[in-house]
């Protein structure tokens, strides 16, 4: 699967010092762009909807150890 092949590419570049910590995360940020995702506060906030409501009717998924809303459709 390309996933795969992107994930091991990202790790021979990471393990060989090719990529610093600037760089992963400005690859998170370029990925959560396309994402779209937003703490579970924020997103109910912008989208004018409760905390709640946000948790129970949208996609939240835990990365990092915290609620993102995964909102890329």
């Amino acid at each position: 699967m390309l996933v795969n092949k992107i994930c091991e590419h990202l790790s021979l570049r990471i393990e060989n010092g090719e990529l610093s910590n600037t760089d992963m995360v400005q690859i998170i940020e370029h990925i959560g762009a396309y994402l779209n995702i937003a703490t579970v506060p924020n997103y109910a906030k912008q989208n004018n909807m409760s905390y709640n409501g946000v948790k129970k009717y949208r996609h939240v998924k835990k990365i990092f150890n915290v609620k993102f809303v995964i909102d890329n459709e």
